[in-house]
């Protein structure tokens, strides 16, 4: 059997930056201890129990920071924030606390999150495109002050009700399909000519979602490797489903089942970036040897 996997498959270089900083930090003695992580570094179990192995816990976190508050106090060393991003109410707390913050925002994030605070700033009318719930667009939408408008989908668009004198910026969430992201914009852009539209969608998404296309097309089966609650695995997902009806998302090699590879002779696979190397390789190799 064929195996094609991806070049994007894997970290990208958000979650592994996060990754290797929660690492280096857990091991160093002038740290304060002990360290906790706000929510899941990556959506990834694997991942996740590495962390723990080495002392790091988690404060559970849902995004919603007025609740955060009463779970953080002085018995935490130090408090990671995810890749994904966080407002900045967050700091402000740990600050008044004496809890030392380490934060790892994937730097594509952070950007989208300067924009929304300049561009708020200047009066302008800031839309956000993705889902209203991920944890990175309410990080994004708390930088604007909790005033910019979430658009999820066309219902959104159609309910948007600006003032067309005053600027309009869109951003994005970077992990999101871009051709949904677009197609978005079109209809904002249609609605209020005047928007200025900013693309917001990590270079590496893209590419990965590109080669998504490629492979659902060349492949008969393709198989996407990630987590359920990973945004951009399930946008990968989504993409390579529309073009090939034989796509399945795993999370795992025990996940892959037998009946699946019935007739198949090329596999095609590819995985979110918050998939780590370990996973994807054991897929890879019991899959060449079918």
């Amino acid at each position: 059997m064929k195996v094609t996997l991806s070049k994007y498959a894997g970290f990208c270089d958000g979650v592994e930056r996060a990754y290797k900083i929660v690492k280096e930090i857990a091991k160093k003695p002038n740290v304060k201890k002990p360290i906790f992580v706000l929510g899941s570094l990556v959506h990834n179990k694997d991942v996740v129990e590495n962390i723990e192995k080495l002392g790091v816990r988690r404060v559970e976190f849902d995004g919603k920071v007025e609740e955060i508050v009463e779970k953080i106090d002085n018995k935490i060393g130090t408090l990671v924030v995810t890749a994904h991003g966080i407002g900045p109410k967050i700091f402000e707390i740990a600050k008044k606390k004496g809890i030392d913050v380490v934060d790892t925002t994937c730097p594509k994030v952070a950007k989208v999150q300067r924009l929304a605070k300049v561009f708020f700033s200047r009066n302008h009318q800031v839309i956000i495109i993705g889902e209203s719930r991920h944890k990175e667009v309410q990080g994004i939408h708390r930088w604007a002050m909790k005033k910019s408008l979430i658009v999820s989908n066309n219902k959104d668009v159609e309910n948007l009700k600006l003032d067309s004198n005053k600027p309009i910026t869109v951003i994005s969430q970077t992990t999101q399909n871009r051709d949904w992201v677009e197609d978005i914009a079109k209809q904002i852009k249609k609605k209020y000519p005047l928007a200025e539209v900013i693309d917001t969608v990590c270079s590496t998404t893209r590419d990965r979602q590109v080669e998504a296309k490629n492979l659902a097309h060349k492949n008969d089966l393709v198989l996407v490797i990630g987590s359920p609650t990973s945004s951009n695995s399930n946008r990968l997902w989504e993409i390579a489903k529309n073009i090939n009806d034989r796509t399945y998302f795993i999370e795992r090699l025990e996940d892959v089942k037998e009946e699946w590879l019935t007739n198949c002779k090329n596999i095609g696979i590819t995985a979110g970036a918050s998939s780590p190397k370990w996973v994807i390789k054991e897929v890879v190799d019991y899959l060449e040897k079918v």
